[in-house]
């Protein structure tokens, strides 16, 4: 039997205030207030520095070397959402372009996550699209591939559902549940919180060794001091 083939139209997103709150917090913190989950692997790099966003997964699963699912799902897109798109296998060829972040931006996209490769990264730079991919290559590709949208999918062995929140900033790209959503807002504060009081106590010149209990671990350890 072949396998089938879907486009899923309709889908439940995050609630905005809280891919707000996320997407301010960082994925440095979101991914450490979760319980070090999420994260999508080093390999995933910005093509820009500086830009911070946080949106609803619109997923795809396409085949190497053919983005005609990305064309499809263009039309499911809505304000807000990240759209990412992972493949049946690696590829490393430049799926995605300039022509495609215009039609993503006219839909109200905030980003994409590609875990292949893009190209025109000097025009989607200069256009102000945020990208994060696995590779930049001018390979093209192709139209003839049938694949998938709004669909689950893994990337680095993190399942993205749609409609889960992505959060993408320098640092890289960290994916959230949908239905842990809010706590994960609430534990990303509390974080925030408790650093900016850990931050005032260092700049007031007391040492991480001791605020952190980190000089009696190291005698544990066997660490002397030396004069």
């Amino acid at each position: 039997m072949a396998a089938r083939h879907v486009v899923i139209r309709t889908i439940e997103r995050t609630d905005s205030a809280n891919i707000a709150g996320l997407g301010e917090a960082g994925t440095a913190t979101v991914h450490e207030a979760i319980g070090r989950r999420g994260y999508l692997g080093p390999e995933l790099q910005p093509i820009q520095q500086g830009i911070k966003v946080a949106g609803s997964a619109v997923t795809v699963m396409s085949h190497p070397g053919d983005n005609i699912m990305i064309h499809a799902a263009v039309e499911v897109c809505e304000p807000g959402d990240i759209l990412v798109v992972t493949n049946t296998a690696p590829s490393t060829h430049g799926m995605f372009g300039d022509l495609l972040a215009s039609s993503l931006m006219a839909r109200g996209v905030v980003g994409l996550v590609m875990d292949a490769g893009v190209r025109d990264t000097m025009d989607l730079r200069a256009m102000g699209f945020a990208v994060w991919t696995r590779h930049v290559s001018c390979e093209g590709t192709v139209k003839n591939t049938p694949g998938s949208v709004n669909v689950p999918i893994s990337i680095d062995g993190i399942i993205i559902n749609p409609g889960d929140v992505i959060c993408a900033d320098d640092d890289g790209v960290v994916a959230v549940p949908r239905g842990e959503a809010a706590w994960a807002l609430d534990q990303s504060n509390a974080r925030l919180a408790n650093e900016e009081g850990s931050r005032a106590r260092l700049q007031a010149g007391e040492l991480g060794l001791d605020m952190y209990g980190l000089r009696q671990k190291l005698v544990e350890l066997g660490v002397e001091w030396v004069d």
